[in-house]
């Protein structure tokens, strides 16, 4: 997991439109990096209705949200279509940016132990340096605690 500090890796991933999004193209702006498990689960949908319900204060705020699955931009665009979600979902198949920030790894569900998606949150600054980071998140919340962090 990157610590307050590092650089945030960069990466360019498409989004649910299949437009290319860099992090170096975001400088000078605040992002927030989600990563979720999977498109239209409870929890990963709970937790995008909660960015999207408070997009605008986070643009307020000269800050964008940027959630990344290794769900395909078809399968982003049917959530975003479905739950009528406005933030960017970015799709990273081949889990090379997951990995980078830490966010895959070994995690326990129901008893077992497993590799897999850390549902995890990255807040990296104008500057491109890690301001925050949350690890094995409770959706419930979480969007606001986010907010709450600048």
């Amino acid at each position: 997991m990157l610590k307050i500090g590092d650089v945030a890796p960069e990466f360019t991933l498409h989004d649910e439109a299949g437009k290319a999004h860099s992090l170096s193209a975001y400088r000078g702006k605040t992002v927030v990096v989600y990563f979720y498990p999977k498109d239209d689960t409870p929890g990963c949908t709970r937790e995008a209705i909660g960015f999207t319900q408070l997009k605008s204060q986070f643009e307020a705020k000269n800050a964008v949200v940027l959630g990344v699955s290794k769900d395909s931009s078809e399968s982003h665009q049917k959530f975003c279509d479905l739950y009528n979600l406005s933030i960017t979902l970015l799709s990273d198949p081949d889990r090379a940016v997951i990995q980078a920030y830490g966010a895959w790894g070994e995690k326990v569900q129901y008893g077992k132990s497993t590799m897999g998606l850390i549902r995890s949150t990255f807040l990296v600054d104008p500057e491109g340096k890690v301001a925050k980071s949350w690890a094995n998140v409770n959706v419930d919340g979480h969007p606001e605690a986010v907010l709450k962090a600048f």
